[in-house]
């Protein structure tokens, strides 16, 4: 290939990623102040309960339990993304075992709830098809994995930790 067409490709390529990124921050944008505006309506999320002495609100496994759908994922230090239409990433929690659904990938294994802090794995086993979004699995499967401190409603969850940050809807 010579130099003007790799340049042409090139220049392409990068309107084609800034037009993604503006698009996906202003979803993510759109989705975070949605997730704001109902938290700020009259109509209560499921309460939580209160921990000892702190003041701090705790999260019970029951709150937790159940299906959720990955709507926005954000790697530190890079800029959010949304899951690509036809891909799925799913996480379920029951009973202090998770499940996790990365594309055309499945994951299980142990979670632990302590508060506000959600431990998963240490290690989850998992499939290992190539599925067509391996990149987006890589960066769902190391925010996941670990500990991250987790808010929730009925509809919304949302886990950070320093690896970043990962949106959930029911």
């Amino acid at each position: 290939m010579n130099l003007a067409a790799r340049d042409t490709c090139r220049s392409r390529r990068d309107r084609y990623d800034s037009g993604v990124s503006k698009n996906l921050r202003s979803g993510l944008v759109a989705f975070l102040l949605s997730a704001v505006a109902a938290g700020c309506s009259d109509t209560p999320a499921t309460p939580t309960s209160p921990t000892g002495g702190s003041g701090s609100l705790a999260l019970t496994a029951s709150q937790l339990s159940g299906a959720w759908t990955l709507r926005s994922i954000q790697v530190a230090g890079e800029p959010a993304a949304t899951v690509p239409g036809g891909a799925r990433y799913t996480l379920s929690l029951s009973d202090g075992r998770v499940s996790v659904r990365a594309d055309c990938n499945s994951c299980g294994g142990p979670y632990v709830l302590d508060g506000n802090t959600i431990a998963i794995g240490p290690t989850l086993g998992c499939t290992r098809a190539a599925c067509p979004t391996m990149a987006l699995e890589a960066a769902y499967m190391k925010v996941l994995s670990g500990e991250s401190t987790a808010a929730a409603s009925d509809s919304l969850l949302v886990l950070t930790s320093p690896r970043g940050a990962l949106a959930f809807t029911r």
